[in-house]
């Protein structure tokens, strides 16, 4: 019972200190997202996104980069544009650039697991989306297309003004629709990182490395390559792992993290990562969007072109001899997390305009802000309740054993 309480205790301050590295980074995220994004309007995305061709998936991939990083918020815009009569394939390239190519998934990913990873985030992300605009040239799925545009043609999105950019930057107006943005923002992803950042706490108290050993066959062997078959293997296990996580892309940063702590090849932590879109909620998101059809086919789409990635970009960085190695890194759960430096400083300022931004939005607290949070259908409230209980359990976790850490 002792090494139960012990471990809870391991746990709760692990998650804590996890969430300490990165408040600043998904401070700054979201503050440089909701600037882009009132900025910005969705409005103006449709107006310029043709149906298909180089050009649109340029613009696609171009407007996902500054969006949102929220896996839910991509899905909903990704929706609306496909609704405006963007092609599948430019709605594609922006869903995956606004998951993978967004400048505060590339800060968090720094400080968690190094730069090998940020190169592997951002080439593979261009690279997924060079393969879901291949895909979806060579199976032409044109009768899903029709029949996902009937579904959706009954439903309509309110019309947004095009904003002045000077007026809204001096204006209380317009940074209070940046403060509404910015907690939206947060709104959107706290259950997201609350899991995410728990779960990983839990893992590294409580799961011992010979399972990590057991599901990702061959890990474990420092900068040794440990063959085509394992790391093909990890690669094809890491989004079945991420499946039945319910985490989006930011949450699931400290998992991988964890994973490379345990040896796991590249290709099976960059596998890991790009999982966000194919996990349970997402594909009852895009069911209830375009219909069960085109959602298992956006999901083949997704699995197929993420392992083909991961193994890509794996011996990519072999080939120019750049793989991470797993031994000469210092474990994330060593780390002294709370230690008066550079992270301790940007927190406290970021929390400081935080406050500041919170003042500017109460000054209209019925706003709605700028995102729609839409999960579609009956799986919208099924998914939200669920991803509800267990954050809540989460964070009862969490408390309780920081509670306990205190008093023993």
């Amino acid at each position: 019972m002792n090494g139960f309480i012990e471990n809870w205790q391991n746990a709760a301050v692990t998650s804590l200190g996890f969430f300490w590295m990165a408040f600043w980074a998904f401070s700054l995220g979201y503050l440089i997202s909701s600037l882009i994004q009132v900025l910005i309007p969705r409005s103006k995305m449709q107006a310029t996104m043709g149906e298909s061709g180089p050009g649109s998936i340029a613009l696609g991939t171009f407007f996902g980069f500054i969006s949102s990083s929220c896996s839910f918020a991509a899905l909903s815009t990704t929706r609306a544009l496909f609704q405006k009569g963007a092609g599948l394939a430019p709605a594609m390239s922006f869903l995956l650039a606004s998951t993978n190519l967004v400048i505060e998934l590339g800060i968090v990913i720094a400080i968690f697991l190094g730069w090998q990873f940020i190169v592997g985030e951002y080439a593979g992300g261009v690279l997924l989306i060079l393969f879901a605009w291949g895909f979806i040239r060579v199976t032409n799925p044109h009768k899903l297309i029709t029949a996902a545009r009937k579904r959706l043609s009954d439903s309509n999105d309110a019309a947004e003004s095009t904003p002045d950019p000077v007026t809204t930057l001096t204006s209380v107006d317009g940074w209070r629709k940046i403060g509404q943005t910015y907690f939206m923002e947060w709104q959107m992803v706290w259950k997201d990182v609350l899991i995410g950042f728990t779960l990983a706490g839990v893992i590294s108290a409580f799961v011992p490395a010979g399972f990590f050993a057991a599901l990702f066959v061959g890990s474990g062997q420092g900068a040794g390559d440990p063959g085509i078959v394992a790391v093909s293997l990890q690669a094809l296990v890491a989004p079945v792992a991420a499946f039945f996580t319910f985490i989006g892309s930011m949450g699931n940063i400290p998992l991988a993290a964890l994973l490379s702590d345990h040896g796991v090849s590249f290709a099976g932590i960059m596998a890991f990562i790009f999982s966000d879109l194919v996990v349970l909620p997402v594909l009852r998101i895009n069911a209830g969007y375009y219909g069960w059809k085109l959602s298992l086919y956006i999901l083949a789409m997704l699995l197929s072109g993420l392992v083909f990635t991961a193994i890509a970009l794996h011996y990519g960085l072999a080939w120019l001899q750049l793989l991470p190695d797993h031994s000469s890194n210092v474990s994330i759960v060593e780390r002294d997390f709370f230690q008066l430096n550079y992270t301790a400083w940007f927190n406290l300022l970021f929390l400081g305009c935080s406050v500041l931004l919170l003042g500017f939005a109460r000054r209209n607290p019925e706003g709605s802000g700028q995102h729609e949070h839409q999960h579609g259908g009956k799986g919208r409230s099924v998914t939200d309740r669920a991803l509800l209980i267990i954050s809540l359990t989460a964070l009862g976790w969490l408390v309780s054993g920081l509670g306990l850490s205190a008093v023993v």
